[in-house]
């Protein structure tokens, strides 16, 4: 065999395995790009919605970390903040779904998903929250405000 021949014998083995071979690595990588993309979107939801929690934690006076328990009358002040920390996460909630939901998802996606859609539920279970979502749903994004209606519509 020629030096010529053995070059050319290499060049085919390449293709042959070598080309297949980095494809798959290729595929494989953009892959687990994608999951830790997915994977670091959750955790900003997640810290973002931790966030929030701190807040409501910060104007305990409104006691809306309470299903519904204990009312009394809010000042005007109290409603604002309460209408204020509403929006914020009705922000959030919108922000998940966007980045989140898909019709058609993976096991692992939904499983995500089914963790946003419980802190909704249980928001949506509050009167309080469920009085204030027409404004608050004003210009979101329509299917999020569908999704979420939906969701008050099953708890009320």
């Amino acid at each position: 065999m020629t030096l010529m021949e053995t070059f050319e014998f290499l060049s085919y083995v390449v293709t042959v395995v070598g080309l297949p071979f980095a494809i798959i690595v290729f595929i494989m990588e953009q892959r687990k790009e994608r999951d830790s993309e997915e994977e670091e979107i959750y955790q900003r939801l997640s810290d973002e919605y931790r966030e929030f929690l701190k807040l409501v934690l910060d104007n305990a006076d409104l006691q809306l970390l309470r299903r519904e328990g204990v009312r009394h009358e809010l000042t005007e002040e109290q409603k604002e903040r309460r209408l204020a920390i509403f929006g914020i996460l009705i922000s959030l909630f919108e922000r998940a779904y966007l980045l989140v939901y898909e019709d058609d998802m993976d096991k692992k996606a939904r499983r995500l998903w089914r963790s946003w859609e419980d802190y909704m539920i249980e928001w949506v279970r509050r009167s309080e929250f469920r009085d204030a979502l027409p404004n608050l749903l004003e210009g979101e994004d329509e299917e999020f405000t569908q999704y979420i209606r939906q969701l008050a519509t099953r708890q009320s």
